[in-house]
């Protein structure tokens, strides 16, 4: 059965640093776009970050999270991180891993319709 599996979440200080792993059961995420994407309470989902498919693998970023948050791919694990520093209480949220609904896309996007797979989300929260 496919499946994203994400984790790392967890709670954090201001300023301090998190990394959330999503990995994929029963597919390889190599050829596909993976987008990590968060939903704060009260509020809609919003894409976060984005990595476009391997060997290209060119990321995009939110503006609110340029500078601070880095997505990479381990091929060899089968699994895109997101390492995330200098957070700030407005980062809290759970965070969704996503697979694109095709492979072999070298631009990826934050539109969440192209997206066909899910991961359950981890929470992650930001407080002193």
């Amino acid at each position: 059965q496919l499946q994203l599996v994400e984790s790392g979440g967890g709670t954090v200080q201001p300023g301090g640093s998190l990394r959330l792993s999503c990995a994929g059961s029963d597919f390889t995420l190599e050829p596909y776009v993976i987008g990590w994407f968060r939903q704060a309470p009260g509020k809609g989902r919003e894409g976060v970050s984005c990595i476009s498919s391997s060997p290209r693998s060119m990321a995009d970023y939110a503006d609110s999270v340029k500078g601070r948050f880095t997505i990479s791919r381990d091929n060899a694990k089968n699994t895109v991180y997101l390492q995330m520093n200098s957070l700030k209480p407005e980062d809290t949220a759970v965070y969704y891993c996503a697979r694109y609904w095709r492979p072999f896309v070298d631009l990826c996007d934050f539109v969440q319709g192209r997206y066909a797979f899910w991961g359950q989300g981890t929470q992650v929260t930001v407080s002193s």
